[in-house]
């Protein structure tokens, strides 16, 4: 183990993000009653340049009127290349106590964040605000992604990093139909049977992005969230998408569609099974504690310092969604 310790970011539940634009007070509406963990209200690439104004207002109004639960409330502002960026922050953070995270979208360098805090820091003691403001960072450039290690230590607020596979897949000129899909030609040939036959498979165009932003994100204590999937008619193409994050370590997936939300809540909550398994992990730990041997083994297995960790993390996971439910 390195002595260099990380700490971690403020835990959350962080199964499924909802994204909602701030231009629509019905859709915010319907979205407070939905089952989403996160909600982000947005106010950049969702709402037009001339609606962008009253989107603010709309916010503030649902911020401070709707009943959100026990749902962690972000916004999404503009972006720092635009003038509606400082208004945003300014108007909502001074306004909403209701407000848990800004994700900020297009992070390039780790200045773009140091910008923001800077912000947020003077707004929150000039209103003498409680609660602090964490930040979500959206990876969805190759600037960003080329200095996402950097950006991931770039202030204390930040507790979490998306995929934004979109912007990201126009950044790097990537030929994408779909947002979040696959593409035919992204595949390999097998070399030839007996017969002379080869198979062509699919391979996945995201998996060196993903993996990069989530190894920063683990490294430093953040939260790996897996962008958009574009197609909502499809949630087999969702689910399959969703599965691969899940199973590479990430903790949530967003949904630009209400439909969206009950599928990462059922692909990034653990199973009974697994749950199970990481009561047992600690309970062999503490028997062997008690008995005063070293090694600790379960079911023929040897117990390490990660799989005790790994148990820890799924079981306060666990936990923390009985909480919300």
């Amino acid at each position: 183990m390195s002595f260099t310790l990380i700490q971690q970011a403020t835990p959350r539940l962080h199964r499924s993000e909802l994204a909602v634009p701030g231009s629509n007070p019905t859709f915010m509406e319907k979205s407070a009653q939905s089952k989403a963990d996160v909600i982000f209200l947005d106010l950049e690439d969702a709402v037009a340049p001339d609606d962008k104004e009253q989107a603010r207002k709309n916010i503030i109004q649902a911020l401070n009127d709707l009943d959100w639960g026990k749902k962690t409330m972000m916004i999404r502002i503009n972006g720092l290349d635009t003038h509606y960026m400082y208004r945003d922050v300014v108007d909502i953070v001074e306004a909403c106590p209701r407000l848990d995270m800004i994700l900020i979208p297009k992070v390039g360098v780790p200045a773009d964040v140091y910008a923001i805090d800077v912000l947020v820091t003077q707004i929150e003691q000039a209103k003498k605000r409680e609660k602090k403001i964490g930040f979500e960072v959206l990876i969805e450039t190759a600037l960003g992604m080329a200095n996402v290690e950097a950006i991931a230590t770039s202030s204390k607020r930040l507790e979490a990093m998306s995929f934004g596979v979109a912007d990201y897949a126009a950044s790097c000129r990537t030929r994408s139909t779909v947002i979040g899909g696959v593409n035919p030609d992204y595949s390999v040939l097998t070399d030839k049977d007996e017969a002379g036959k080869r198979e062509t498979h699919w391979q996945d165009p995201w998996l060196f992005a993903q993996q990069r932003m989530l190894v920063a994100c683990r490294a430093y204590g953040l939260r790996p969230i897996d962008g958009p999937f574009g197609d909502f008619s499809d949630p087999d193409g969702y689910l399959s998408a969703a599965r691969r994050c899940a199973a590479a370590g990430y903790e949530g997936k967003w949904a630009i569609h209400p439909s969206q939300i009950e599928l990462a809540n059922e692909v990034f909550t653990p199973s009974e099974a697994e749950v199970t398994k990481a009561r047992r992990i600690l309970e062999a730990m503490e028997e062997a504690a008690k008995a005063g041997r070293g090694a600790v083994a379960l079911d023929g297995r040897l117990i390490d310092i990660a799989s005790i960790r790994m148990a820890e993390a799924l079981i306060n996971k666990a936990d923390a969604m009985k909480q919300a439910a």
